[in-house]
């Protein structure tokens, strides 16, 4: 692993004052998602990961807006940070050293705003969030919000196909870890007064809304659920085919990512109906492992590793105990 002053010199970052930003940016990243920043620091290349952290934690900082403190603040602590970031844009500079990282970055690698804009545009329905009535709503949020903050955390990956070829893979990509998300946050979600899973996935399984919230396991919501992950799990597979649309360097970085949302949906398989009830969190041992994997496997474009026997084990071992759960 190269140090962080090596990342900073082989990315480009000349001055004190952008070093600063940039290391300002990874050390939010660090806090915020902590196996994701160890993964970058580990097998991204080093001239990838300044402009990396920059984008990531200009995402997460906007999530965080939208989805932490008093509901009824949320949509006016948002605009005052959309009027923060437009303003960057139009100027190129800022006070918020997040938003100055990511100018630097933008500057360095000649992006242009349009992602970004595109970003806070969609996100703009996260604060007062209403839910999905439908599939095409769900559809809508994956390419106006999921979609814009994937590119623009990619940016710095070189493509060796045209870009709308790129973007075609990184939107199934964005299907995929965008509804395995909404899985492994349901129970928070669902604390948080919000459901993200279209209502009309709902009706077709015959759960209600309260059927979530009270963590009931009927027949209704294990097939909700399963449904979910299975839909997730296809796209994130079909998306595996990025591996082969970047150079080798950057391959390990990709298939962490993949493997960990996938990883994720082996978790939400073993819960079943308790991820209802109760968060669900990365395995750190499972991480590092995947981790190692992803190192090992360097430029290879093979499909990321499947769970093995034992992992399937542990999965049905799970929805053994979750059956046996008086709590239900």
């Amino acid at each position: 692993m190269r140090s962080w002053r090596g990342c900073l010199d082989a990315a480009g970052v000349r001055g004190d004052a952008a070093r600063t930003d940039f290391s300002a940016a990874g050390r939010f990243f660090r806090r915020r998602e902590f196996v994701s920043w160890g993964a970058v620091r580990l097998v991204a290349p080093p001239e990838s990961q300044p402009h990396a952290m920059a984008a990531v934690a200009l995402v997460c900082y906007t999530d965080d807006i939208c989805d932490r403190g008093p509901v009824e603040e949320r949509a006016r602590r948002f605009e005052e940070w959309a009027g923060h970031v437009r303003n960057a844009l139009d100027t190129g500079q800022s006070k918020h050293r997040l938003l100055r990282a990511y100018l630097h970055s933008a500057g360095l690698l000649n992006l242009s705003r349009t992602w970004l804009d595109s970003y806070m545009a969609g996100i703009r329905i996260d604060p007062e969030f209403p839910g999905f009535p439908q599939e095409a709503d769900c559809q809508r949020y994956i390419e106006t919000v999921t979609l814009p903050a994937l590119v623009l955390c990619t940016a710095a990956v070189p493509r060796l196909v045209p870009e709308q070829v790129f973007s075609s893979s990184c939107r199934l990509l964005a299907d995929g870890t965008q509804r395995a998300d909404f899985l492994t946050d349901l129970f928070e979600d669902l604390r948080d007064g919000r459901l993200f899973l279209p209502v009309a996935d709902l009706e077709r399984h015959g759960v209600t809304r309260t059927d979530l919230l009270e963590g009931r396991d009927t027949p209704g919501v294990r097939a909700l659920l399963s449904a979910t992950e299975k839909s997730a799990r296809v796209s994130i597979v079909e998306s595996e085919r990025i591996l082969g649309q970047v150079p080798p360097g950057y391959r390990p970085i990709l298939r962490f990512l993949i493997g960990l949302y996938l990883s994720r949906l082996d978790d939400v398989v073993a819960l079943g109906a308790a991820a209802t009830r109760r968060p669900c969190r990365d395995r750190p041992v499972a991480s590092v492992s995947l981790l190692l994997r992803s190192l090992c496997a360097g430029g290879d474009t093979g499909p990321v590793a499947r769970p093995t026997g034992r992992n399937r084990g542990r999965a049905r071992r799970g929805q053994e105990h979750a059956a046996a759960d008086p709590g239900r």
